[in-house]
């Protein structure tokens, strides 16, 4: 594994707009990717997550969703520490929930997979429609790779998963349209509170219905920004 520094990904800072992420990259406020798949999830989505709430009490439903973005925030921060070489800064203990899910993912997703690493926390753009920040970008297993990593309560079943597809998707395009690669796969690499690892590939065609699915929500989006 090796930082090859060929390409240059641009600054940006975020902001919230009308509650909603956004990114403003040369000189453009862009919506981000996940703002996008969560303004045109389908109503099906949206009454299976409002009957998840009501299931656990809508309190409850916040205090686990904190939980896990904060697990998988500092999931995040080992992992990139990992990947810059900066192991001995990290202040996370060597017994945590976080690095322990972090080691997993190291261990059984990077480690002898990662041939070279481009960029990590690598902003991404589709000029004019949307943007977002790639956990990892380079090589893997010898293809050019958008890398994902995520932490779940429990494991997942690839049925529910498309929104991970479709995010990898989105970034696979942004980077080829920008920097003119040739990304031919994504990557996600999940692993559980109670330390399950899991691996989703996607490529091939598979990586370019994706793609044209999410420029259709990509559509979509700016369509009900104008009704609006």
């Amino acid at each position: 594994m090796q930082w090859n520094n060929k390409y240059i990904y641009p600054k940006s800072t975020r902001s919230i707009v009308d509650g909603s992420r956004h990114y403003s990259v040369n000189e453009e406020r862009l919506p981000s990717v996940t703002t996008i798949l969560k303004a045109t999830e389908s109503e099906e989505k949206k009454a299976s997550l409002q009957a998840w709430k009501d299931r656990v009490g809508h309190k409850q439903a916040e205090i686990i969703k904190r939980e896990a973005s904060s697990r998988g925030t500092s999931m995040h921060d080992y992992i990139e520490k990992f990947l810059l070489g900066k192991l001995n800064l990290d202040l996370l203990g060597d017994n945590t929930r976080e690095r322990m899910m972090a080691d997993q993912i190291i261990e059984n997703g990077l480690r002898n997979k990662l041939d070279e690493i481009w960029g990590c926390e690598a902003t991404l753009y589709y000029p004019g429609k949307y943007a977002g920040a790639a956990d990892c970008v380079g090589v893997y297993e010898k293809r050019e790779t958008i890398i994902d990593f995520k932490q779940s309560n429990k494991p997942k079943k690839e049925d529910w998963i498309e929104d991970y597809y479709l995010q990898c998707a989105a970034y696979a395009l942004a980077h080829d349209t920008v920097h003119g690669s040739k990304i031919s796969q994504a990557v996600i690499l999940l692993c559980t509170k109670d330390n399950i690892f899991q691996r989703f590939i996607i490529d091939g065609e598979r990586l370019k219905d994706f793609q044209n699915k999410f420029l259709e929500k990509v559509e979509q989006f700016y369509a009900q920004r104008r009704a609006n």
